[in-house]
């Protein structure tokens, strides 16, 4: 490979199927998203919050299911595995959602809490790891030592390209400000660039260094704009500045120690978390506020287009909904 190439991707003719099944779970997680996620800004129904979040576990009880493949020298107990994990992501998730309705009565979720949108960040990135580490391992073919396969799970492309997906796909569809949309596209793209800083240390942290101070200098720029920053943004741009400060660091620990293990492993703890907080951030975002119109507008359901016209003066379904009281 040169030397300024692909990082590996660990694949093969022999892992096809989990290729193909590792693929269909990223579209299956954005499609997801998207479907919980409202156009016009009004929580989603607990339920569709619940469902979400058992068929993204759903998807990592499968992925588990593959890597015990590897793990496993008896192949029969280990493919039973697999069928077994294939069984609850079909049942399991509309067996949890049934009980829901009749737990939370199809009731919205609070805008002010953070406990859904921390929940189906932490389950989002969970699922992705564990894409990450199962590709580590194949690429190796068999199980090491648990620091070194957890490093290259969490440097894997398999992970950060996961991640970039979904948080591109939610950067996308999200009704943000300019300013806010910028920042976290950009803190999107990190994700794209991370697993050159652990493939090819010096060419990696050269790029990651190059869109960090291009990124500095906009947020800079934006700051000096009298009235171009509300106070919401302020406090966002300040966040985006610790995670690529922390993301910088780790990067220049990578760099500095030719890519040892535990460099690697740190780096991927603090992609990791800066990526899990960007989806919850971006998943309350949704439901919080509409300060500006989206990249990629979606179509609105039939509920949301009923409480757009109540709000308007009236719906032809029945009366609007008090803000508040609405289910």
């Amino acid at each position: 490979m040169s030397a300024i190439g692909l990082p590996p991707v660990g694949v093969n003719n022999g892992i096809l199927t989990f290729v193909i099944i590792a693929v269909s779970m990223i579209g299956i997680t954005v499609f997801v998203l998207g479907k919980i996620l409202p156009v016009r800004g009004r929580p989603p129904l607990v339920t569709q919050a619940l469902l979400a979040l058992m068929v993204i576990f759903s998807g990592s009880v499968l992925l588990l299911s593959l890597l015990f493949v590897f793990l496993d020298s008896n192949g029969t107990s280990a493919w039973t595995f697999v069928l077994l994990a294939f069984n609850f992501m079909m049942v399991g998730p509309a067996g949890i959602w049934f009980i829901g309705l009749i737990v939370f009565r199809d009731r919205r979720l609070d805008r002010r809490s953070p406990l859904w949108p921390a929940a189906i960040a932490l389950v989002t990135t969970g699922s992705e790891v564990t894409m990450g580490v199962l590709f580590a391992v194949a690429y190796a073919g068999s199980a090491g030592p648990a620091l070194p396969t957890l490093a290259a799970g969490l440097t894997s492309i398999w992970f950060f390209w996961s991640m970039a997906a979904v948080m591109f796909a939610l950067v996308l569809w999200a009704p943000l400000a300019a300013v806010e949309r910028g920042a976290l596209f950009a803190l999107s793209a990190s994700a794209v660039l991370g697993p050159w800083v652990t493939a090819y240390p010096t060419v990696g942290g050269l790029a990651m260094g190059a869109l960090m101070s291009a990124v500095f200098v906009g947020l800079l720029r934006e700051l000096l704009r009298p009235g171009r920053v509300g106070v919401g943004e302020l406090g966002l741009l300040q966040g985006l500045a610790a995670a690529f400060l922390a993301t910088a660091v780790a990067g220049f620990a990578v760099v500095a120690t030719g890519g040892s293990v535990l460099a690697d492993l740190a780096f991927g703890i603090v992609m990791a978390v800066v990526m899990t907080v960007e989806i919850a951030y971006l998943f309350r975002r949704f439901y919080q506020g509409l300060p500006g119109a989206p990249w990629v507008a979606r179509s609105p359901d039939d509920d949301e287009l009923e409480v757009a016209s109540g709000e308007a003066g009236g719906s032809v379904r029945g009366p609007a909904v008090p803000v508040g009281l609405e289910r």
